[in-house]
């Protein structure tokens, strides 16, 4: 019998620009607020993962000292963007082996005091340093997917902004989220250039601060809301890539999200709600395929029909995503654990999508030399 892990407890900081805030600051607000969510008393959690990117060593222990959470074990996990979601993979695989029956995890990251600028790229790998020096930087990756999917699909640069406009639309009704204007796609056509076709509306911010925790338990919640399971839960490694290579082809998500559907026993079909990692708008439609929710060369027909906007079939990024909410690296993944578990629940407010059962995360990390990403994960969600 395959032992059930709940989310219960949830909770977030806003996401934006925290100059009167330190990183402790921020983890412990997200933590203090999950443990309240889940009703859960501080010597009941019986370990720790902490995900960050640029923080630091030992960072999940100082972090927690000053709350007097301490003495459980405590992992700090790092995958890039993917740090998050990795984090909970790796809680909930302990929980499954019965290791541990209440664990806390959390993100968390202050980008701004990095000064401002593009994320820099991996700097201990001696291929990505040789394209870093020659101008690759994320958005310059990202810029010659867009341009190869104009040219392949027969698009117009609108369709990335048609991305931009509605995760912008659903990120003014968020109140956590760090952007909440909405655009039109002139608007988001006639922003500053960044990578052509990529304008700065159709990149996330990249400077922003902020937490999210969730609590993990194989005790079934006693409160009156909808218990949030963990269904299916997997992480992936990029595959060297030989030859020339599809830059259109988000292989690593696609298979990593068979992974996750497998463990769920459930297909893309099934989802209601998404949180995908649009950190540029031609992430997003490459991850509609990847994802399973529309055959290959649809995707932009799917964000056409309104399918992937709230109303529609199959909402995705209704936070806001990665463009509107923010995307501060290791609170990411759990900020869309967050996000879908509220969604469950009915907690989301004016974004809330009705009816919602099953809901999925997705986030990719780590631009590293000759493979697709270094990290994907895939979570499936449900009530």
């Amino acid at each position: 019998m395959t032992t059930t892990v709940y989310i219960a407890g949830a909770a977030m900081t806003s996401f934006g620009r925290h100059n009167d805030l330190s990183m402790q600051d921020l983890a412990q607000s997200a933590v203090v607020g999950a443990l309240a969510d889940a009703d859960v008393s501080a010597d009941r959690i019986q370990a720790m993962y902490n995900a960050n990117v640029y923080g630091g060593m030992v960072l999940g222990q100082v972090l927690m000292r000053d709350l007097g959470i301490t003495g459980p074990a405590l992992y700090n996990v790092e995958n890039a963007c993917a740090s998050g979601a990795t984090a909970v993979h790796l809680a909930c695989h302990a929980l499954r082996l019965g290791v541990y029956e209440t664990v806390l995890v959390w993100g968390v990251e202050k980008l701004t005091s990095l000064g401002g600028g593009t994320i820099p790229l991996q700097r201990n790998d001696y291929k990505t340093e040789l394209y870093a020096a020659q101008g690759m930087t994320l958005p310059t990756v990202y810029a010659m997917r867009g341009t190869r999917y104009l040219h392949e699909r027969n698009e117009k640069p609108e369709v990335l902004a048609r991305v931009a406009v509605k995760n912008r639309t659903h990120g003014e009704l968020n109140p956590l989220a760090q952007q909440r204007k909405a655009v039109s796609i002139d608007e988001v056509l006639q922003s500053r250039p960044v990578a052509e076709p990529l304008t700065l509306l159709q990149c996330c911010p990249s400077m922003v601060d902020g937490a999210a925790a969730v609590v993990l338990t194989t005790v079934r919640p006693s409160s009156a809301r909808p218990a949030v399971r963990v269904l299916g839960s997997a992480v992936q490694s990029g595959l060297l890539e030989k030859g020339c290579d599809d830059i259109l082809d988000a292989e690593i998500t696609a298979r990593t999200a068979r992974l996750a559907y497998e463990g769920a026993g459930l297909g893309p079909r099934d989802v209601n709600v998404v949180e995908l990692h649009d950190a540029f708008t031609i992430a997003e439609l490459l991850y509609y395929e990847a994802l399973g929710l529309a055959e290959p060369g649809e995707g932009a027909a799917l964000l056409r029909s309104g399918a992937t906007a709230l109303g529609g079939r199959v909402p995705v990024n209704p936070s806001g995503g990665l463009l509107a909410k923010g995307h501060p690296l290791g609170a990411t993944g759990v900020a869309q654990m967050v996000e879908i578990a509220w969604q469950l629940q009915s907690r989301a407010g004016k974004r809330q999508v009705e009816g919602a059962r099953i809901g999925l995360t997705q986030c990719t990390g780590g631009g590293i030399a000759g493979v697709d990403h270094a990290a994907s994960a895939v979570h499936v969600l449900g009530v």
